[in-house]
């Protein structure tokens, strides 16, 4: 699950200290643990990320991140991405901020509001632009 937190037409973001995507610019957010809703889990995920305080708004849309499966990892069910990859299925949501200050946290190497205009200069998770354009996140 993954939390798009808009502020003065910058996007929430935080650079990834764990895979996948280690290193790379990415929303906040991480997986839903077992009794957990998706709602509860984008808070705790958001606090433990950046130290931001958030209320889970509106679904925005889902992504699925292939994530290649090293040769001694487990021999996964041939599918629509091959037998050595995992697929992770992303639920997006909105969110805002009601408290705290932006702080990088455990899962995170480093944490800022990136200005729409220059998301390009990240080096970012693959499609997370595409996808906020899509959702009419950020303007084309």
């Amino acid at each position: 699950m993954g939390a798009v937190i808009v502020r003065d037409d910058a996007l929430l973001l935080v650079r990834r200290r764990r895979p996948p995507g280690a290193g790379l610019w990415s929303i906040p957010g991480g997986r839903v643990e077992a009794g957990e809703s998706d709602a509860a889990a984008l808070v705790r995920e958001v606090l433990e990320e950046t130290g931001l305080a958030v209320e889970a708004g509106e679904f925005l849309g889902r992504v699925e991140i292939p994530v290649p499966v090293p040769p001694d990892g487990p021999v996964l069910r041939p599918g629509f991405w091959g037998p050595r990859t995992l697929v992770y299925e992303v639920f997006d949501y909105r969110a805002t901020v009601v408290g705290g200050e932006l702080l990088a946290g455990s899962d995170a190497a480093d944490a800022r509001w990136q200005p729409f205009g220059s998301l390009n200069s990240l080096e970012m998770t693959a499609g997370l632009v595409n996808a906020l354009r899509s959702w009419r996140v950020i303007p084309e």
